[in-house]
């Protein structure tokens, strides 16, 4: 993992959107909470692709994963814009997919609907850490939410 000094970068959907989900029912959230193995994929692909978008400044492929509504809010220009600070400190933390997550609480599927997962990867030099929101989009957990910490 390359990371320059102590930086945070973070990215907070706006919740609002989640608010027009908690009512109707779909294929995601019917399947209630997700085990820890789908967990951990959830984790692992979306940051591996974040990864992966910074590494090569594109930014299209993270789009196409994240939910709809995140999508209508954040064009990937938009994502790149956000994640600015990343692609300038050439923050590259794709080592996490050989770690385990060290969960940082339970998870849990919120009074929206918004499946939470909290936690970080002991890499070295630098820990990532995480947090998460998920919503039923395109009939599957798509991401909704990102806080990284790479400290």
């Amino acid at each position: 993992m390359q990371v320059g000094p102590l930086f945070r970068i973070r990215l907070i959907a706006a919740i609002l959107f989640v608010a027009g989900f908690a009512g109707a029912p779909s294929s995601a959230s019917a399947q209630g909470m997700p085990s820890p193995f789908v967990q951990e994929v959830l984790v692992k692909s979306i940051l591996v692709t974040l990864s992966d978008a910074v590494a090569y400044d594109n930014f299209t492929v993270l789009h196409a994963k994240i939910s709809k509504p995140f999508r209508e809010q954040f064009p990937p220009e938009k994502l790149r814009a956000v994640f600015k600070d990343l692609i300038d400190k050439r923050a590259v933390f794709d080592a996490i997919v050989a770690k385990p997550i060290v969960p940082d609480g339970e998870a849990k599927i919120d009074e929206n609907g918004v499946l939470r997962l909290k936690g970080r990867f002991e890499t070295t030099p630098k820990q990532v850490k995480y947090q998460l929101g998920f919503i039923p989009s395109d009939g599957l957990w798509k991401l909704s939410a990102v806080t990284i910490d790479i400290e």
